[in-house]
């Protein structure tokens, strides 16, 4: 291998699809954490919240409603941010 600089050419939709596969790989194992807690108390997030915030649950479920609420902030972040780059696709750089 010489040591002369090889010039790489990164595509715009390249880009696009690192980012996209960045943030995809990031998604998967919060929504996995997600999964397990909708698993473990047999509801979603939102009908775990109502229900916890009406009755005197323990602090197991408290501590896991403060993880289970930051994970699912961050996912809909990241989803945020997935749409955000599946939009710029459609945006043409001059």
């Amino acid at each position: 291998m010489g040591c002369g600089m090889s010039e790489v050419v990164v595509t715009k939709d390249e880009i696009i699809t690192y980012e996209k596969l960045k943030l995809i790989s990031e998604i998967a194992p919060i929504r996995e954490r997600i999964a397990e807690f909708e698993r473990k108390y047999g509801r979603t997030f939102e009908e775990f919240e109502k229900t916890l915030k009406e009755s005197e649950e323990s602090f197991e479920a408290w501590d896991d409603y403060i993880e289970w609420k930051a994970y699912v902030r961050k996912l809909r972040e990241l989803q945020e941010k997935l749409r955000e780059i599946e939009n710029a696709q459609r945006v043409r750089v001059a």
